[in-house]
C-alpha cells in the first residue's frame, strides 16, 4: 500500500487560522504607532496652540486687566473695544488694501519664477546649471540684514524707491521656492518626459500640459508660504516706503505704538485684526494641499 500525505481538513483550518491570526498583530502593532504619533501631534499643537490663544483671549480683555495678578487666561468682562481703537486709530482698510496689492502680484511671480527656475535645475543637465543652484542656495546661508544694504542701494539707483514695485521685484525670486520645486521635480519620473517627447512635444508645451498641473500641490504650498511671508514683512517695506498712504498693515501696527507709551489693548486688537487674512487664506487652500500621482500617463 502506498500511502500519501494528504492535509487533512482540520490541519488546513488551523493553518488558516493561524495566517489570519497573524495580520490581527500586525494591525494592532499599526495601530498603537498611530495613537501615538496621534498623541504627539495633539501635544505639540497643544504647546504651539496655547501661546495663540492666550494672544487672542488677551485682546478680548479691558487694558486694566491685562497685568492684573493673578493672570487669568479667559477674559473676565470679554470687550471690543481694543479692535474698534485699532481700527479707528490707524487707516487699517488702506494698508490692508497695500498689502494685498503686494501680497497677491508678489506671490504670483514667487510662484511662477520658482516653477520655471526648478524644472529647469531638475531636468536638463547643465554644469552651469548645477553652479547657478549652487549660488542660489548660497543666498540661505547669508543674514537677511547684510543684504539690506546692496539691495536698499539697487532699488533707489532704478528708481524704484516709495513704491510697491520697490518692495515687490526684490522678493520675486527665492531659494526655498527654487529648491521646494527642484525637489519635487527630481520625483517626477523622466520616461514621463521623454514619452512626451517622443509623442511631439515640445519643451514649452511639456512645461505647461504636463509639470505646471503635477505642481499644484508645492505650487499651493509656496503661494501660502509666499503670501505669509510678504504679509508678516516689516523691515524692507520700512525701509523702502515713506508715504503714509502706501504702508502696509506691519508699518501700520507699529505707527500704534507711542514713543513712551503703549496702549497693548489697541496693539493687541491690531495684530489679531492682521492675522485674520492669513488664517482665511490657509483655511482655503489647506484642502488642496495634497499628494499628486506623479505616474499619471505611465504604463507599467
Amino acid at each position: 500500500m502506498t500511502t500519501t500525505d494528504i492535509p487533512r481538513p482540520a490541519d488546513v483550518d488551523s493553518g488558516r487560522r493561524g495566517s489570519r491570526k497573524r495580520p490581527r498583530k500586525t494591525a494592532t502593532g499599526g495601530l498603537r504607532q498611530a495613537v501615538s504619533a496621534t498623541t504627539l501631534l495633539w501635544i505639540m499643537a497643544c504647546l504651539y496652540g496655547f501661546p495663540v490663544l492666550w494672544f487672542v483671549l488677551s485682546a478680548l480683555k479691558p487694558a486694566s486687566d491685562l497685568f492684573s495678578y493673578p493672570l487669568t487666561l479667559v477674559p473676565h468682562n470679554p470687550t471690543l473695544s481694543g479692535f474698534k481703537a485699532a481700527w479707528e486709530s490707524a487707516n487699517f482698510s488702506q494698508y490692508f488694501i497695500n498689502t494685498a496689492i503686494v501680497c497677491v502680484i508678489t506671490t504670483i511671480l514667487t510662484v511662477g519664477v520658482s516653477c520655471c527656475t526648478g524644472y529647469a535645475l531638475a531636468k536638463y543637465d547643465n554644469r552651469w546649471l548645477k553652479a547657478f543652484f549652487i549660488c542660489i542656495l548660497a543666498t540661505t546661508m547669508l543674514p537677511s540684514e547684510v543684504m539690506l544694504a546692496p539691495e536698499f542701494l539697487v532699488v533707489r539707483n532704478l528708481g524704484l524707491y516709495n513704491s510697491f514695485a520697490g518692495i515687490i521685484l526684490p522678493a520675486v525670486l527665492t531659494a526655498t521656492g527654487c529648491f521646494m520645486f527642484r525637489q519635487f521635480f527630481l520625483t517626477v519620473p523622466d520616461e514621463l518626459v521623454e514619452a512626451a517627447r517622443i509623442d511631439g512635444a515640445r519643451e514649452l508645451s511639456i512645461f505647461l500640459r504636463i509639470m505646471v498641473p503635477l505642481s499644484r500641490p508645492i505650487m499651493l504650498t509656496l503661494a501660502i508660504l509666499s503670501f505669509q511671508w510678504r504679509w508678516n514683512d516689516y523691515i524692507w517695506p520700512l525701509l523702502m516706503l515713506n508715504d503714509p498712504n502706501k504702508f502696509t498693515v506691519q508699518i501700520g501696527i507699529q505707527s500704534i505704538v507711542g514713543a513712551q507709551n503703549i496702549n497693548w489693548s489697541v496693539l493687541l486688537g491690531a495684530s489679531v485684526i492682521s492675522m485674520i487674512p492669513l488664517i482665511a487664506i490657509f483655511l482655503v487652500f489647506q484642502r488642496y494641499v495634497m499628494g499628486a500621482d506623479i505616474n499619471a500617463g505611465l504604463k507599467d
